[in-house]
């Protein structure tokens, strides 16, 4: 059997780690066939909770699931790790400005980010998951320049699956008939799901574009689009707790498709650094769709932006503009 893999996941006693990590273990990311070592990192006053965490893995009896090591320490969490999820971070809290959260954010990611550049492996892949994600995917590859930028992401898998399942529910269709959603920007209320391109096979086995198989544009131009960018408000006032389920399931999504490629056919979506494709602000950590072939993502070129998505697409990326300026300026080096 292959070498085991080196996964880190920080944020490890919370609740988005909690349904992460049995995906993990059991397979579902890296492969059946692939033992792994957990690395779990969280803050020292949850070292006990943690150790529950562990215990239960343990108790799962997983025949992948190799090692375990629960720390504070990023020197040890970070240790030749392959991959990297990135799910702990400073929750914003009522009344707090979002420069406070840019600010304390980056104290975590800066130090995520040295901690990676001086003890993970230089081909490690990192999915920043904890919000504000995009930027804090972007100071994080600052602080590890010895990673390519490329290794680099942030999610918006979970839009996209969110985007997905509204469309598969109107049209009555299991949610993989429908392909070539689209979420561009930031992971926020700016992001632009698009449709434009996405296909849906039909309940009579007939393939369709969704606008068609639809046919109502004011939903697709307003209520779809509004609840795919409010639906984790709306999960937090159902639940009076953040998306934990949904979110794991696509922080898995996106490494599996990162690690072993999507379809030639199909697409997904996953914020990576601007190389200006689309008319977008180069160096911001932005939502595009790719492929991902042997380890590595491309971006998908050619897709025609319309006149409505051109400005749904500007408006996204002013917000990460923003972003990027109040967290550089907090950076202090």
């Amino acid at each position: 059997m292959a070498e085991p893999v080196r996964v880190v996941v920080t944020g490890a006693a919370g609740q988005i780690a909690y349904s992460l990590l049995y995906q993990l273990a059991k397979g579902d990311v890296f492969g059946d066939q692939q033992p792994l070592s957990l690395h779990l990192l969280d803050i020292e006053p949850m070292m006990g909770v943690l150790n529950g965490v562990v215990m239960e893995l343990q108790d799962c009896a997983l025949p992948l699931l190799r090692e375990v090591i629960p720390t504070a320490d990023p020197a040890v969490a970070f240790k030749d790790v392959d991959a990297a999820f990135l799910v702990g971070a400073m929750p914003r809290k009522e009344g707090m400005e979002r420069k406070d959260l840019l600010a304390a954010n980056v104290k975590i990611f800066k130090a995520q980010g040295q901690a990676l550049d001086q003890h993970a492996k230089k081909t490690v892949k990192v999915l920043v998951v904890g919000n504000p994600a995009n930027t804090n995917s972007l100071i994080c590859s600052k602080y590890a320049p010895s990673i390519p930028p490329a290794n680099f992401s942030a999610m918006t898998r979970l839009d996209q699956n969110r985007a997905q399942a509204q469309i598969a529910n109107r049209l009555g269709v299991p949610v993989n008939n429908v392909s070539k959603v689209t979420i561009w920007g930031n992971h926020s209320s700016t992001q632009f799901p698009d449709v434009a391109n996405a296909t849906v096979v039909t309940a009579n086995g007939e393939t369709k574009s969704v606008k068609d198989a639809i046919n109502d544009q004011a939903w697709l131009n307003g209520d779809f689009i509004s609840t795919v960018q409010k639906r984790g408000a709306a999960v937090i006032a159902a639940r009076k707790l953040s998306s934990a389920m949904s979110a794991a399931k696509a922080a898995a999504d996106h490494m599996k498709d990162w690690w072993n490629g999507t379809s030639a056919e199909s697409w997904v979506s996953m914020a990576v650094f601007s190389d200006g494709s689309y008319n977008t602000p180069v160096g911001i950590m932005y939502s595009f769709p790719v492929r991902c072939s042997k380890g590595q993502w491309e971006i998908v070129q050619g897709l025609t932006i319309d006149e409505f998505a051109r400005e749904k697409l500007d408006l996204t990326s002013k917000e990460l503009i923003e972003e990027r300026e109040e967290a550089l300026a907090v950076c202090q080096d």
